[in-house]
């Protein structure tokens, strides 16, 4: 599978629930806002304990640029009215995603143009 097709089917697994059956490798990592995550198996847990918060998205692709074994997706993620704007960086290893590297807002901004930390509201 190359990495369009994997990118494709890491999308389709999140809106389906199915993410027991993400391509990923088995040391996969993914790096975010809250830190990374080393191996296939702890990401699972997390997102098993987390369900609420990891599922029932809607994926919105806005930009998709490949290039070898390395992916940028920008989208914007529904999900319960609410949504969130995401750039991914994607990397392949083997025949599945070795790695993503996740940009997103986890703060708020309030109208007088301020950052306000959620977790010191």
């Amino acid at each position: 599978m190359d990495l369009r097709q994997l990118v494709k089917a890491w999308f389709e697994k999140w809106e389906t629930g199915d993410f027991q059956n993400i391509p990923v490798e088995e040391n996969f990592k993914h790096t975010s806002p809250f830190g990374t995550i080393a191996g296939r198996a702890a990401y699972l847990d997390i997102v098993e304990a987390n369900q609420e918060s990891f599922l029932g998205h809607r994926f919105e692709i806005h930009d998709e640029l490949y290039g070898g074994d390395v992916a940028s997706v920008r989208y914007t993620s529904h999900k319960a009215g609410h949504s969130m704007e995401v750039s991914e960086w994607f990397f392949k290893g083997g025949d599945r995603i070795r790695e993503i590297v996740s940009y997103y807002n986890v703060g708020k901004v309030s109208y007088d143009g301020n950052f306000k930390n959620p977790e010191k509201s």
